[in-house]
């Protein structure tokens, strides 16, 4: 009885662990079974504009208030909650553009897999932007899967293109000690991850990451404080 109960003991751990790792496979199981069930249209919007401006907006954000973005696209909504506290020249950016549609109509012209999905250029070619460039205000704490942040050509040229950060892999690829190289712009909800997930698929493994399909940003409404004005193209 004494080495029934010894061994009974010894197991005890070893069914934690397993309850563990079950709960955890069903929830990777879980995430990845909702991203593949995930619909995307094939509807082409109408091209963007690539007007630009002479120079970056004058700030009118206002720091201290919350500001929410909903970008549409072929594949689903993706709600991102917006830094200005962190990267407020870059969010006031960000929030000027998506108000004049600026976004309408882009694609994401550079997805890699288990990376990011790069968009935000009206051309289509990775070379476009707004017409100005904004300096640095990259995380203090770095990137996770769920970050967007913006794409540049180096220090200080900042622009109007965007990434998503699909996983964790792809935050530990953006660097993972400071200084981080890229302004920060928010955080997608679980919702918004799963469709950029599903965005993802339709990438390439390699840094060029030439899209296997088209996918879309419709429009993009900025909510600030529980007032919104949104971009006029519909999906």
């Amino acid at each position: 009885m004494r080495t029934a109960r010894n061994i009974g003991l010894l197991l005890i751990p070893l069914v934690i662990l397993f309850v563990i790792l079950q709960l955890t496979n069903s929830d990777d199981s879980s995430d990845k079974s909702s991203a593949s069930a995930i619909t995307c249209t094939s509807k082409v919007p109408p091209k963007p504009t690539t007007t630009t401006l002479a120079a970056a907006p004058a700030m009118t954000i206002d720091p201290a208030k919350t500001y929410t973005a909903v970008m549409k696209t072929s594949c689903g909504d993706i709600t991102i909650t917006l830094d200005p506290k962190t990267a407020p020249q870059t969010v006031n950016s960000f929030v000027n553009l998506a108000q004049k549609g600026f976004y309408d109509g882009t694609d994401f012209h550079r997805i890699v897999t288990d990376f990011v999905d790069q968009g935000g250029d009206p051309t289509g070619t990775g070379n476009g932007g707004p017409g100005y460039q904004l300096p640095d205000e990259p995380p203090a704490d770095g990137y996770k899967a769920g970050s967007v942040a913006m794409a540049n050509a180096g220090s200080g040229t900042t622009g109007s293109q965007f990434f998503l950060v699909v996983s964790k892999s792809g935050a530990q690829q953006l660097g993972t000690t400071a200084p981080y190289k890229y302004s920060a712009l928010g955080t997608m909800d679980s919702t918004g991850l799963k469709v950029a997930q599903k965005i993802n698929t339709f990438g390439s493994s390699d840094q060029a990451g030439t899209p296997t399909k088209k996918i879309y940003v419709f429009s993009v409404k900025i909510t600030e404080s529980g007032s919104s004005t949104t971009t006029t193209a519909a999906p």
